[in-house]
């Protein structure tokens, strides 16, 4: 298992041509992979995350696959309303509009029974995850109806939608953006603009990478192995897939399409 989070796809669309994406978490796993597939199809990109390594490393993953391509990058923390601010304007005076914006950037947090979860932990995961969600569609869709269009994906989570155990601070969050999604879906689509979720499961990532070692740190691999078991496609998902999707509802392909949560878990959420 690696995080394939950079591989090129095979797409000549041009969905995207002279189209802005803006992507938080853009630094890595799926605002990485979500990067490489909107270049190829033609985006131009504004990145966001608190990592600048990891904002070089999609920037140089981007041009290995779309050399041409027009890429902004900014440090910032989602949780951080004059930051959030920040980077809003710098995508609108770099490409004077925002036409898709994948709202990402999230953390898991430490796993502990609701009991030991502790309040700190809670409040750091739920100003990222639910915070940071809220603050980037607060000043993003009043651009988008200002220009009377536009397309937002939320990362949710099958965590969104049920039960996972161990994650209540990830878990309320990863509700709450259904929630959010919901709601600001039936309030923007008379101004042209949509605005669905994607709920991915044990998709392989850094973050879930890092969630395996909490699990077991001598042998996350074996963890890995254990845990994916109870999928009905006996893997794990990997970036690029989600990608394609997020790609799908951000483009014209998904014109009709709003106020969705879209689970991408090989059925796992079903089976429950």
């Amino acid at each position: 298992m690696t995080d394939t989070s950079s591989t090129s796809t095979s797409t000549t669309s041009t969905r995207f041509a002279d189209r802005v994406v803006l992507i938080t978490g853009g630094g890595s796993g799926l605002g990485r992979a979500t990067a490489v597939r909107l270049a190829t199809e033609g985006a131009k990109l504004a990145l966001v995350d608190v990592s600048e390594q990891g904002l070089e490393a999609t920037k140089t993953a981007v041009l290995q696959v779309a050399p041409n391509a027009d890429i902004l990058t900014t440090i910032a923390d989602v949780a951080d309303e004059a930051q959030v601010e920040a980077y809003v304007a710098a995508t609108v005076d770099r490409f004077g509009r925002i036409d898709g914006f994948f709202n990402n950037a999230g953390i898991e947090g430490k796993q502990n029974l609701t009991e030991s979860f502790t309040a700190a932990e809670f409040d750091k995961v739920v100003s990222i995850n639910l915070r940071g969600v809220f603050l980037g569609l607060e000043k993003v869709l009043a651009v988008m109806r200002e220009q009377g269009s536009g397309m937002v994906v939320n990362t949710a989570s099958v965590g969104g939608i049920r039960g996972v155990g161990n994650q209540s601070g990830y878990a309320a969050a990863k509700h709450g953006v259904v929630g959010l999604t919901r709601n600001s879906a039936v309030e923007y689509g008379e101004f042209g603009i949509r605005i669905n979720a994607i709920a991915p499961g044990a998709i392989w990532t850094p973050m879930v990478e890092n969630s395996m070692k909490q699990i077991d740190a001598e042998n996350p691999r074996k963890a890995a192995e254990e845990f994916i078991q109870i999928n009905p496609t006996k893997r794990y998902g990997e970036a690029p897939e989600i990608a394609a999707v997020v790609a799908f509802l951000l483009s014209d392909d998904a014109s009709y399409i709003n106020a969705a949560v879209v689970p991408i878990d090989g059925g796992q959420s079903a089976k429950y």
